[in-house]
């Protein structure tokens, strides 16, 4: 009777520790069924935020801008107009590396000096253009020069940030778009060290270095500006009248904030280059 009942707890204990060790595979089945779960929907979550990202950061800008470094000290996504950094509009065509057709060819411009006076508001700033640093920039604003392309423009947009006082000019319709039929490149002659002197006259550009177009702006102040997608080329400067710009800038902003419309209406009544 003795043996009997030994044997009949030995039994009833390894059915225990069956049950028990069945219960725990089971428990670890389903833990990694949840694990699974949980795997899948944070790969998932990852592939989501990897594809909005992809499309925040390369989706091209449509405005010929420069971007504000100030901005971008605090976003990941470049600030400036016409690009100050002056910036083009959604108008933006791909960024193939190749110049429009109609955009003159550097050599027209290689190793030459344009003098010459940008009229805005009646008033007269004496300029220059720099073909030895910028020859397919100088060609450009030759070409738009005496084609009288200018006339009639507006300045469009005004920043008075620190060390980011531009005056951003050039827009086929004045809104700061961008023209996709007309687009050049590469950027030239930009500085090292990000500094744009007050009265430097540099050319406005969207996210790529060949989306260069009608666009330029006028340093009225020293500007720094972030050169690490390409920066912005630097195809002269003025050589008189600065206080000009420098009143318009005084003036302040339309809504009185840092970038944006300046309050005294800009035209460019004419520009002219020899």
């Amino acid at each position: 009777m003795v043996n009997s009942n030994k044997s009949t707890r030995e039994t009833k204990a390894r059915v225990a520790r069956m049950e028990a060790n069945q219960a725990f595979q089971r428990e670890q089945v389903q833990r990694r069924k949840r694990d699974n779960v949980i795997a899948f929907i944070a790969i998932g979550v990852a592939l989501v935020l990897a594809i909005v990202l992809a499309l925040t950061v390369f989706t091209p800008k449509t405005d010929d801008v420069v971007a504000d470094p100030a901005a971008s000290a605090n976003s990941s996504a470049p600030a400036a107009t016409a690009t100050a950094t002056p910036t083009a509009a959604a108008t933006e065509a791909a960024p193939v590396e190749t110049n429009s057709p109609t955009v003159p060819k550097a050599d027209t411009a290689k190793g030459k000096t344009f003098t010459g006076t940008l009229t805005l508001n009646g008033k007269p700033l004496g300029v220059e253009l720099d073909g030895t640093k910028a020859p397919q920039a100088a060609a450009v604003f030759k070409s738009l020069a005496d084609s009288g392309f200018m006339e009639g423009k507006s300045c469009h947009r005004l920043t008075n940030s620190p060390n980011f006082g531009v005056l951003q000019c050039g827009s086929l319709k004045g809104d700061g778009a961008g023209d996709p039929s007309y687009q050049w490149g590469p950027v030239e002659n930009t500085p090292a060290d990000g500094v744009y002197p007050a009265g430097t006259i540099a050319v406005a550009r969207a996210s790529t270095t060949y989306s260069n177009g009608t666009q330029f702006f006028i340093s009225y102040e020293d500007t720094n500006l972030p050169q690490t997608d390409g920066g912005y080329t630097i195809v002269g400067k003025v050589t008189s009248g600065l206080d000009v710009v420098t009143a318009i800038a005084e003036d302040g902003i339309d809504g009185g904030g840092s970038d944006g419309a300046p309050n005294t209406k800009v035209t460019i009544d004419s520009f002219k280059l020899n």
